[in-house]
């Protein structure tokens, strides 16, 4: 059983994400660094992901991509600003099909008895730009990526 926490309080700018998995802080960090292991969770399962690969540090930058069945592209892009391996990572995020609207993200790793806390924060430049995203169904679409991320972790432990 899950305990996602999807939190975005009426008239803010931010979502926050938290999560708890079965996995040591270090193999979490290497799971949503690693690009070989970025494609195997991030997305819908409906759809096939390619990461660019990258170097995770700070000025970098960073491309994902999603194939849907019927051949469309969806791409998501931006710029590591802060990089503390293996607790905290600071990165811009925009959906290249709406340009200009960019998040700054903000992941935070806590471990606890062999446990890791996954703790998101997505700011937004306006009240307008966070529920935009929310309606996309971005809710729905981080629920299947955190349980595939799960199942990653129990592959590589």
């Amino acid at each position: 059983m899950s305990d996602l926490e999807v939190v975005a309080e009426p008239g803010r700018q931010d979502i926050l994400i938290t999560r708890t998995f079965d996995a040591p802080r270090e193999l979490v960090w290497r799971a949503v660094t690693e690009p070989e292991l970025v494609c195997r969770w991030f997305g819908l399962d409906a759809t096939t992901t390619e990461v660019d690969p990258t170097e995770v540090r700070t000025g970098t930058p960073w491309r994902i991509s999603e194939k849907t069945p019927d051949g469309a592209v969806y791409a998501f892009r931006g710029v590591h600003h802060d990089v503390q391996e293996p607790e905290r990572l600071v990165r811009t995020f925009e959906f290249e099909g709406v340009p200009g609207h960019v998040s700054l993200e903000t992941l935070t790793l806590t471990e606890v008895d062999g446990r890791t806390k996954y703790r998101a924060v997505a700011l937004y430049q306006s009240v307008e730009d966070r529920d935009g995203m929310l309606a996309s169904g971005m809710e729905s679409g981080m629920e299947e990526s955190m349980d595939k991320l799960a199942e990653v972790l129990r592959s590589l432990g």
